[in-house]
C-alpha cells in the first residue's frame, strides 16, 4: 500500500511538474535502435494569463481555427506572449494522420497518435483557449467568425456563438473529394480522421466474422473477403500494404477456413500508382503487389458504387465493368470545405478551387486573415506581371537600360521574391540569373554591356513556365504554421526594421521573408517491413533499411513524448505479439 501511495505520488509531480523532468528513453528492437532525450519546459501558470490580458488591453487576439498540422504546428511555436490566442475546431486534439493506415489493422492503436489540444495549449507561454466549435461563418469586415458548438447543451440544441478576432489564422484542412460519384459518400469508407480508421479496422473484423457462418454461400464470402482500394496514392498504397500484412501475418491464423478467398484490388485512374514518387519507386511497388497477389488495376476509374459492387471504366477503352466487394475505401482526392467555399464567394474568390493567399500566408485582399495547409495555396506572383517594376528598380540611373552590375545588384531579391526563377536555373543547369542576360546577349557579355526592357522581357519570358502549387501534405503544413509562428514572435521588431525583399511595385522592403517550402523527402511503406524512401537529391532507398528510418523519422515527428512512448511501444507489441483482431 504504501509502494502504491509513493509512486501515485510520483506520477503526480512528474504531470504537474514538467520542468522537473529530463525524459531519457532508449529502445531497441530487432538490431535496430531509437535514441531520444527532451528537457520538458518550464510550466505556465496559465492562472496568471488572465491577470494580464486585464492589466495589458493591447493585447492582440489570434483566433486560430483547426487543430490539424497546421494549426498545431503555429500554436506550438508561438512565443510572444503578447497575444490572446483563441483556438477552435471541432476536434479537441491533434492527429498524427500519417499513421492512420496503421490504425485501420492495429499495427498502432488510436489512442497512440492522438494528443489533446488542451496541453498542447497548457504548455505554451501565451494565453491560450480551445473551445470545440465549428466555424460555420467568416466575417471579415467586422473581424468576427460565427461558431456552432459541436455539444447539446441543456437538451437545447447546438449553441451558436460569434468570435472576435484582431488577426484569423484559417487551418481548417480539406475534406475528401467524391467528384459526385454516385454511391461514393453512402458505400465507401474514408481515411482521413481517426474516427475513419477506426470505422475501416471493425469493418476488416466484421468482413471476417460474417464469412466465417457456415449459412453463406461461397460466392458471398468471396465478396465479403474482397476489399476494394480507390487511389493509388500514399495513403491508398501503404492502407493496402498494411491490410495485405494484417491478413498475412495475423488473420489467416486466426480465420483458417476463409483465408484462401481473400483478395486485395487497388485501382488507380492514371497509369501508375504513386506517381507523385521516383519512377524506381513505382517500378518497384508494382513489382511488389504482383508478388504478394495485391490485383492492382491501373487506367481504372470508378463510376459508380453500389451497395454490393463497383463498377469502373477502362480509361482507354471505355469498358465499363463491374466486381462485388466486402469493403471499400475511397483514398483520392481532397476538396474544400463549404465554410471556406462561402468565405472564398464573399471575397471575390468564388472561381477557385482553395483560398488564395499571397507568399506570406496572407489571403488575398484581407490584411489580417492567414490560410494554411489544405485549405490553401500560395498564389505566387509572375516575374513577366512585375518586369517593368523589376526594371526601373534596377535601373538606379534611370537611363532606360540595365547594365550586368545592377542587374546583380538586385538578383537575391529577385530569387527570393520569385522563387520559380531558381528552379528555372537549376532546371537550365545555369548558376544565376545573370546566365540568362549573357545567353541572350552572347558569351562574350561584359558588366558594362547595357540591355533595353525588351531585352530584358526576352532574357526571363521563360522563368515562370516552371510555376508549381504546393502539395497538399502534411510536411507542407507543418512548415506553413511554423513560418507564421515566426512571423507573429517576430511582428513588431519587423515593423521597424523589415527583412524581407525589396518591394519592387513600392518602397521599401517587405517586413517578412516569403514563405519558402523545404521538401524534406518523403516515404511509401509497402509492407513487409520494406518502405521506399525518396530523399533531397533525388537519393532513393528501398528496403528494410528504409523502414527503419521511416520508424525512426515517424517516432521522432510525434508532438509530444506521451505520444512518442505509445507509438513505439505499439510497434514493439505488434514485433512481439502481433496485431490486435479483437472488435471493441
Amino acid at each position: 500500500m504504501q509502494r502504491v501511495t509513493v509512486i501515485q505520488r510520483f506520477s503526480k509531480t512528474f504531470r504537474d511538474n514538467p520542468s522537473l523532468s529530463k525524459l531519457l528513453i532508449v529502445f531497441t528492437v530487432s538490431g535496430g535502435g531509437l535514441v531520444a532525450y527532451s528537457e520538458a519546459a518550464k510550466s505556465y501558470d496559465n492562472s496568471n494569463a488572465g491577470e494580464l490580458v486585464e492589466a495589458n488591453n493591447r493585447k492582440k487576439k489570434i483566433v486560430v481555427l483547426g487543430t490539424g498540422w497546421a494549426g498545431t504546428s503555429f500554436l506550438k511555436n508561438l512565443k510572444d506572449p503578447s497575444y490572446d490566442v483563441q483556438v477552435i475546431s471541432p476536434r479537441n486534439y491533434f492527429a498524427f494522420t500519417p499513421l492512420l493506415p496503421s490504425v485501420t489493422c492495429g499495427t498502432v492503436e488510436s489512442r497512440s497518435v492522438v494528443e489533446p489540444i488542451r496541453n498542447i495549449i497548457r504548455k505554451k507561454h501565451v494565453n491560450g483557449y480551445y473551445w470545440e466549435a465549428e466555424c460555420i461563418k467568416i466575417d471579415p469586415e467586422n473581424k468576427k467568425v460565427y461558431c456552432r458548438s459541436n455539444l447539446n447543451i441543456n437538451g437545447n440544441g447546438k449553441e451558436e456563438f460569434a468570435v472576435d478576432y484582431d488577426y484569423l489564422v484559417i487551418a481548417t484542412g480539406a475534406r475528401v473529394n467524391t467528384f459526385n460519384i454516385p454511391g461514393v459518400e453512402e458505400n465507401t469508407f474514408f481515411l482521413k480522421e481517426v474516427e475513419d480508421a477506426q470505422k475501416i479496422r471493425r469493418t476488416v473484423i466484421d468482413c471476417f466474422e460474417k464469412a466465417s457462418l457456415p449459412t453463406l454461400s461461397d460466392e458471398e464470402r468471396k465478396r465479403l473477403l474482397h476489399f476494394v482500394i480507390v487511389g493509388g496514392g500514399p495513403t491508398g498504397v501503404e492502407f493496402a500494404a498494411q491490410l495485405h500484412d494484417f491478413v498475412n501475418e495475423d488473420i489467416v491464423r486466426l480465420y483458417p477456413r476463409v483465408k484462401d478467398l481473400v483478395k486485395i484490388t487497388l485501382l488507380e485512374a492514371t497509369d501508375h500508382i504513386l506517381n507523385m514518387f521516383d519512377k524506381r519507386i513505382t517500378a518497384f511497388a508494382e513489382e511488389k503487389f504482383q508478388r504478394d497477389g495485391i490485383d492492382v488495376k491501373t487506367g481504372s476509374m470508378v463510376v459508380k458504387v453500389g451497395e454490393k459492387e463497383i463498377c469502373t471504366k477502362d480509361v482507354k477503352r471505355g469498358e465499363i465493368t463491374s466486381m462485388p466487394y466486402g469493403m471499400a475505401v475511397w483514398s483520392t482526392g481532397i476538396g474544400t470545405r463549404p465554410v471556406i467555399m462561402e468565405f472564398m464567394k464573399h471575397i471575390g474568390q468564388g472561381n477557385r478551387r482553395v483560398l488564395a493567399t499571397d507568399e506570406w500566408l496572407r489571403v488575398e485582399g484581407q490584411d489580417s486573415v492567414y490560410a494554411l495547409g489544405d485549405c490553401a495555396t500560395i498564389n505566387q506572383r509572375k516575374v513577366m506581371e512585375d518586369i517593368a517594376a523589376i526594371f526601373h528598380k534596377a535601373d538606379k540611373d534611370n537611363s532606360g537600360t540595365l547594365t550586368v552590375k545592377e542587374f546583380q545588384e538586385v538578383l537575391d531579391d529577385i530569387c527570393e521574391r520569385y522563387p520559380q526563377a531558381e528552379l528555372y536555373l537549376k532546371n537550365k543547369k545555369m548558376s544565376n540569373l545573370v546566365d540568362l542576360l549573357k545567353e541572350s546577349k552572347g558569351d562574350g557579355v561584359k558588366e558594362s554591356v547595357e540591355v533595353n526592357i525588351e531585352e530584358f522581357k526576352s532574357a526571363l519570358s521563360q522563368v515562370d513556365t516552371d510555376m508549381k502549387n504546393l502539395p497538399a501534405t502534411a510536411q507542407v503544413a507543418s512548415q506553413q504554421g511554423v513560418y507564421l509562428a515566426k512571423c507573429f514572435n517576430r511582428m513588431e521588431e519587423c515593423e521597424k526594421n523589415p527583412e524581407g525583399p525589396l518591394r519592387f511595385r513600392g518602397e521599401g522592403r517587405h517586413r517578412f521573408h516569403p514563405f519558402r517550402y523545404r521538401h524534406l523527402g518523403q516515404f511509401a511503406p509497402l509492407g513487409g517491413e520494406q518502405t521506399a524512401a525518396q530523399l533531397p537529391g533525388d537519393w532513393v532507398s528501398i528496403g528494410h533499411s528504409s523502414q527503419w528510418l521511416w520508424y525512426s523519422v515517424y517516432a521522432s515527428k510525434q508532438v509530444s513524448w506521451r505520444t512518442r512512448a505509445l507509438v513505439v511501444s505499439d510497434w514493439l507489441r505488434r514485433f512481439i505479439f502481433g496485431r490486435d483482431s479483437s472488435q471493441i
